[in-house]
């Protein structure tokens, strides 16, 4: 009877937490995977378009040459990357040039599913105490996935954009740590996303989503090691401001082409107009208690502005999607994701017309800032009661939220509980 005993006991605790037997695997990370292994292989012959100007990149900055080293963007400011991306690669540069970029599309691709399941356990830490199904959230990680991951292999193996993933990646990380109320670690990884690429600036509103009375220790780690990154460059060859000058052909199909823009390349104000955007709406959503939006809106204010339209692009407006879809809302359907995977990626693939596949972006970018910005939400109520088996609110892992607008939940115990472990159920 005891052995009987047992075995449901087991039973139930996979069935809750979405393990597969006694494994530390639960049943959609297994589904992601393979997955995610299914679009490498279809994507990895056509793969590695851009990665030799990482190659390029980061040989300049450790070589001791003429036009590399603190000069790199001053000589070649068409390298639109960060130094801690350059730094990065130079991980897979002692391998022959075949095998390291397949490494680092590999790697890239892995760092993919590691951001599925931050997004998971971030919206289960931040919904702890509410009485959440977390099973239904992992359903909602698992829809969501299906459709970030194309999206993701585009990014990481098409066109093998590193300073990209990376910028996203750290940015997943901010994001995880803001809901634990780590704010100096928010700080750091937000750098580290600017240092990889610097259209991350437009992310940094997260910030203000913590107590504010933390505002300004994750800012100065923030400003700080974003002027140890970069200012090295600046003061070493004042020629790097041209790095900040570079322009590309502002394609037919940028949505720029329907706000009147027809400039042949990119116009003078276009990037500081993008970061201004960018962090004027993730403030505003921060204000408005929608600090999930955060990414998005910073990711739809720079494919609305910038003039060229890769696929790879997509990635970041999906990270938000995902996030919004996970964190910002309780749908079990993530209807977001699969909105802007059919329309900015089925569009580019299935319409011929780039005036209409620019109509498009730009109906895209307004409709869903506009939602998540101004629709309706319900906001999560935290109990005290005991939670669920699958996952809800546990005695002493119930959350409060902090004093003033935007600020996230903080936790009032630490209390291994059902809802604590519902922490572990991305």
């Amino acid at each position: 009877m005891r052995g009987a005993s047992a075995d449901s006991s087991a039973t139930d605790y996979g069935s809750n937490t979405g393990r597969i037997a006694s494994l530390p695997v639960r049943r959609h990370h297994v589904l992601l995977v393979a997955w995610t292994i299914l679009w490498f292989l279809i994507v990895l012959p056509s793969g590695g378009v851009s990665w030799h100007y990482l190659r390029e990149g980061e040989q300049l900055l450790f070589a001791n040459q003429q036009g590399g080293g603190l000069s790199l963007y001053a000589h070649h400011p068409e390298l639109q990357i960060g130094p801690v991306s350059l730094a990065a690669a130079r991980l897979f540069a002692p391998f022959p040039e075949s095998v390291g970029q397949v490494l680092a599309e590999g790697t890239m691709s892995a760092l993919g599913l590691v951001m599925l399941v931050l997004v998971g356990r971030t919206a289960a830490w931040y919904y702890r105490g509410t009485g959440t199904n977390h099973r239904r959230l992992q359903q909602r990680i698992l829809i969501a996935g299906l459709a970030f991951i194309p999206m993701w292999v585009e990014v990481s193996v098409r066109f093998a954009h590193l300073d990209d993933v990376l910028a996203l990646f750290f940015t997943m990380l901010a994001v995880h740590a803001l809901v634990r109320n780590k704010p100096a670690a928010v700080g750091i990884f937000l750098a580290l996303a600017v240092d990889s690429k610097p259209w991350a600036i437009s992310f940094l509103p997260l910030i203000l989503a913590l107590p504010r009375s933390s505002w300004k220790r994750s800012f100065l780690w923030c400003a700080g090691l974003v002027a140890v990154a970069w200012l090295p460059f600046y003061l070493g060859n004042l020629g790097s401001m041209a790095a900040a000058k570079f322009t590309i052909p502002n394609q037919p199909a940028s949505s720029l082409r329907w706000l009147g823009v027809s400039d042949p390349s990119t116009p003078w104000w276009d990037r500081p107009a993008q970061f201004a955007v960018g962090m004027g709406l993730g403030t505003l959503a921060v204000r408005r208690g929608r600090w999930p939006a955060v990414v998005l809106v910073g990711a739809n204010a720079r494919i609305l502005l910038d003039p060229s339209v890769y696929t790879y692009y997509t990635a970041s407006i999906l990270l938000g999607t995902l996030l919004w879809d996970a964190v910002g809302q309780r749908r079990l359907v993530p209807w977001w994701s699969w909105i802007a995977l059919a329309s900015l990626y089925g569009g580019t693939l299935l319409i011929p017309s780039d005036s209409t596949r620019g109509l498009i972006r730009l109906a895209f970018v307004v409709v869903s800032t506009a939602y998540v910005l101004l629709w309706p939400t319900k906001k999560p109520r935290r109990g005290r009661g005991r939670g669920s088996a699958e996952g809800g609110g546990g005695r002493g892992a119930g959350g409060r939220r902090g004093k003033g607008r935007g600020t996230i939940p903080r936790p009032s115990g630490e209390a291994r509980t059902p809802a604590a472990m519902g922490a572990e159920a991305g």
